[in-house]
C-alpha cells in the first residue's frame, strides 16, 4: 500500500503559523493533523467548525445523529467510529446508533431521511423541509444543511488521504467492533 502522501502531522513538523490550534482541537484528532497540511484552511476551518459541531441549533444528541448518518453515506469509517465513541459519551444505545444505520422512528427519522435527501437529492423537498422545520425549527434545519457539507468534506479528506482513525477510539472499538465499524458484521 502506498503511503499517504498527507499523513498526520506530528507536534515536531506542526506549521508555526498555526502553533496556536495544535494545544486545541486541532492537534487532538488526525483529522485536523492531516487538514493541516493545509494551514491556511484549517485556520478558516476553525470557527465554522465552532459553530457547526458545538453552536447549532439542533443541541449534541441530534447533532450526532446528523454526523453518524453523513459519516455513513460517506462510507467514512473515520467519522462513524469517532461519532459512535461521541454519541456513547451523550448516552445513546447502541440500538439508537445501529437505528441511524437504518430507518429509525420518530426526529431520527426524520434526520436520516433529511441526510439521506441531502445526499441523493442535493436538496430537501419543500414538504421534507417544512415538516423537519415543525420538529426541530428551521434554523436547525439549516444547520443541518450546513453540517451535512462540513462532514462531506471532512469525509472526503480523511477518505482522499486514509487518515487513521485515532488511537484512542480504535481501543474503544476494540470493545464492541460490530458497533464501532463502519459496516457490521453480521451476527452469529
Amino acid at each position: 500500500m502506498t503511503p499517504s502522501p498527507c499523513p498526520p502531522i506530528s507536534d515536531a513538523d506542526w506549521p508555526e503559523e498555526i502553533a496556536d490550534l495544535r494545544e486545541g482541537f486541532a492537534g487532538a484528532l488526525n483529522v485536523y493533523r492531516t487538514m493541516a497540511h493545509h494551514p491556511a484552511l484549517l485556520e478558516a476551518w476553525a470557527p465554522l467548525r465552532q459553530h457547526v459541531v458545538k453552536e447549532n441549533a439542533l443541541g449534541a444528541e441530534l447533532t450526532e445523529v446528523v454526523i453518524l448518518r453523513a459519516g455513513l453515506r460517506m462510507g467514512s469509517a473515520y467519522e462513524w467510529a469517532h461519532h459512535v465513541s461521541r454519541a456513547l459519551a451523550l448516552g445513546f444505545s447502541a440500538q439508537r446508533i445501529n437505528a441511524i444505520r437504518g430507518t429509525p422512528e420518530g426526529v431520527d427519522g426524520l434526520i436520516v431521511s433529511a441526510v439521506d435527501a441531502l445526499f441523493d437529492k442535493r436538496m430537501l423537498a419543500q414538504e421534507q423541509e417544512a415538516e423537519l422545520a415543525e420538529a426541530i425549527g428551521r434554523t436547525a434545519v439549516i444547520d443541518l444543511i450546513a453540517m451535512v457539507g462540513f462532514y462531506s468534506v471532512l469525509g472526503y479528506l480523511l477518505k482522499t488521504y486514509d487518515t487513521p482513525i485515532d488511537d484512542t477510539i480504535q481501543q474503544q472499538g476494540q470493545e464492541a467492533p460490530a458497533l464501532f465499524s463502519i459496516a457490521p458484521r453480521a451476527s452469529s
